[in-house]
This record gives C-alpha cells, structure tokens and sequence, in this order.
C-alpha cells in the first residue's frame, strides 16, 4: 500500500498522518478484503495528532475520490483492487506540504506467519 498525504500544514504532520494510517489495522484489514471504506482511512487519519480540519478531507482510493470534505463523493463500487499495489491518497487541504509512506495489507498469511511462533 501506498499512503499519500498531499496539502498538510508541514511535512512532519504529513508523515505522522501517514504513519497513522500504515499502523492502523482495521484500515488494513479493509484493503485486504477489498471494501473501500473512506470511513477507516478517516478513521486513521485522525488519531493523528496534527492540524487538520476533521470536516474537510478529500480521500482516494486508487484513483477514485470516495470521499469529498468527509462525505461520500464517487460510488466507492468504482474502486478496483486487482493492482497488488493499493494507493490511498487523502487530502488535508491546510497547507502545502506532503509525504508517501509505503506498507503492507493485513493478509490472512501474515496473521499466519506471525501468530505461528512463541516469543
């Protein structure tokens, strides 16, 4: 997955909107069962402690705008998961600066492959 968060007060809260949504494993679980859910990346996006305005967040899910200030905007049915590679783009609109952070879905076989052993 490729998180990409375009227009936030400074890069560092770019990054830490970024990081919040690659740490967030309901988001995760989404991608991987291939529900487009604007409301989890939202979700994510805020338990970043950054300036933002929760009312006016654009989302796009693999070049589909789900989501226009927070609320439904294209039909989420248009957003195709068959590229490996899933980009989440969001829109802060509150300043000028960006930042990409790359992770992983949460995959039946990386709950496998990281439950299967005793620490």
């Amino acid at each position: 997955m490729a998180i990409e968060i375009k227009n936030a007060a400074s890069e560092s809260d770019a990054v830490e909107v970024a990081r919040a949504c690659a740490r967030n494993n309901l988001l995760k679980c989404a991608i991987f069962g291939g529900d487009p859910n604007w409301g989890r990346v939202l979700a994510a996006v805020g338990t970043a402690r950054v300036h933002l305005n929760p009312l006016d967040i654009d989302v796009t899910l693999n070049g589909v705008q789900v989501a226009k200030s927070s609320a439904p905007f294209e039909d989420r049915n248009k957003v195709s998961f068959e590229n490996r590679l899933v980009t989440i783009e969001v829109d802060l609109k509150v300043g000028s600066s960006s930042a990409t952070v790359f992770t992983n879905d949460l995959s039946h076989d990386y709950v496998h492959e990281n439950s299967a052993y005793a620490t």
